[in-house]
């Protein structure tokens, strides 16, 4: 099993918005890294930590899982959507993408305590410069935020 931390911004798919529709697809991303990841290493089970970006307080929101395999992100054929790719073609699809199911909503890890945590100070969330939408969290890294989203 691997474990993951997906960034989205709360006014376009908040935990909550997860939590109300049980499985979301996670369209939009246009990052070769990132796509790369969702294509060839994420599988079904696999943990995600829910985070906020590009809010007020960022940070892990929730928990949900990957529940599908990768396939194309049908933004990137749309128009009028913002995530409308002009180059990428139905038979040769650019992005692609999986879906994620909502586990539980948890209390808001903030950055700010995430990079005063010790045991978090690998995370690649917290490297300077890092700014994909996806990044892989080792075991421990997952174990440790678990910890410190249940502790009372």
């Amino acid at each position: 099993m691997n474990y993951w931390l997906m960034k989205s911004e709360p006014d376009e798919a908040a935990i909550t918005d997860l939590a109300r529709a049980g499985t979301l697809p996670w369209t939009g991303v246009r990052n070769y890294q990132a796509r790369n990841l969702m294509r060839d290493a994420m599988r079904l089970g696999d943990g995600v930590l829910f985070y906020h970006s590009s809010c007020a307080e960022p940070g892990v929101a929730g928990l949900a899982e990957v529940c599908s395999a990768a396939y194309p992100d049908a933004t990137q054929f749309d128009p009028a959507s913002p995530y409308f790719d002009p180059k990428s073609k139905p038979d040769a699809p650019r992005w692609v993408h999986v879906d994620v199911r909502w586990r539980e909503t948890t209390r808001l890890l903030s950055l700010k305590e995430m990079r005063e945590a010790p045991e978090l100070a690998s995370m690649q969330v917290l490297q300077r410069g890092s700014r994909l939408s996806i990044t892989p969290v080792t075991a421990a890294e997952w174990q440790a935020v678990l910890k410190r989203l249940h502790a009372a």
